[in-house]
């Protein structure tokens, strides 16, 4: 829904222009936006929130839409698709958007691209991305006043990928933190941020990965809505994805490296504890073995009579420390 404007139920956003003029306005009339189908200026109706199923209805009659693009609507979870009808182009995709607590929040967004009207539909969720478009529009001297609905559809699909670019960094930036802690202060909580993004670059693959095949056939297809003027511009919406798939692939590279390097110190760190304990078992075992041999309860035994006998016995034993603790040195076991 554009900024500043009151939410009305079942309200669509009208943008009715041409080179020469623009019309803008909220309705909760249908009977309206239906009258602006047969005008020779482009019509963009965005209807926001969930519509209850008998405007849906009167909408479907109103332009004609086949029943099944009315389900694919309506249903929020629908997998990005596009159909390519006689009279209209019907795709929906994912809108990502990076919400409160930095957490990704997606939206699905439908188009009905016909001849001189394009119908969206939003779910209503805050971080809505197509303000930049409306901002084109009501400028005079901008080339989407002076094109047709099929660059009002690129438009709109390539301010959706622009936050996927965005997207991209906020994940950058998060695997770069990750870099540090698991090379210089790996704690457990390390793990399970690894695995976590691990699982939402996943995520976010199932939305753009299909977003790619939608904008390749909406490119290549052999409908006359698509001006070969706008393919050029849906050609490189369509690079832009292929570089973000790449940027995703990488990353989850980057993590499973992290995941390595993170197991192999755990690892690194358990042995070093083991060569420490071990060290000291060897050590003490010949001062155990000593203090041992004089706590036997026999009466001769050698220097136990003897004035000088614990002097011999400690100085034997802090010369045996010393020579192991030298050997293990040499051999740089520590």
């Amino acid at each position: 829904m554009p900024k500043g404007k009151a939410k009305i139920l079942n309200s669509i956003h009208v943008m009715d222009y041409s080179q020469d003029g623009l019309m803008e306005k909220d309705t909760s009339k249908l009977a309206d936006c239906v009258a602006l189908k047969d005008t020779d200026t482009v019509s963009w109706l965005n209807i926001d929130n969930a519509p209850p199923i008998s405007f849906l209805r009167e909408l479907r009659l109103g332009f004609d839409l086949h029943p099944v693009v009315m389900d694919d609507i309506m249903n929020v979870n629908q997998r990005p698709k596009i159909e390519i009808l006689d009279h209209y182009i019907y795709l929906n995709f994912k809108m990502l958007t990076l919400g409160g607590h930095k957490k990704i929040q997606s939206e699905q967004v439908s188009l009905v691209i016909a001849h001189k009207f394009l119908i969206s539909f939003q779910q209503g969720k805050k971080g809505d991305t197509f303000e930049p478009v409306r901002a084109l529009i009501r400028k005079s001297d901008t080339r989407i006043r002076a094109a047709g609905t099929d660059y009002l559809a690129y438009e709109l699909i390539d301010s959706v990928v622009n936050t996927y670019f965005e997207i991209m960094e906020f994940y950058s930036d998060k695997i770069e933190i990750l870099e540090k802690e698991t090379a210089f202060a790996p704690k457990p909580e390390t793990l399970r941020a690894i695995y976590g993004l691990k699982r939402e670059l996943l995520n976010i693959r199932k939305y753009i990965w299909p977003m790619r095949e939608i904008v390749s056939i909406f490119e290549r297809g052999d409908s006359p809505l698509v001006k070969k003027t706008t393919r050029i511009y849906l050609r490189d919406v369509y690079e832009h994805l292929i570089h973000i798939i790449d940027m995703l692939e990488t990353y989850r590279d980057i993590l499973s490296g992290l995941l390595d390097v993170y197991l192999s110190g755990m690892s690194n760190r358990t042995n070093s504890v083991m060569k420490i304990l071990t060290i000291i078992t060897t050590i003490f075992m010949p001062l155990s073995f000593l203090a041992s041999y004089y706590g036997m309860n026999f009466r001769y035994l050698p220097g136990l009579e003897s004035h000088w006998g614990p002097f011999f016995v400690s100085l034997s034993m802090a010369g045996m420390l010393a020579l192991m603790l030298l050997f293990f040195k040499k051999k740089s076991w520590f």
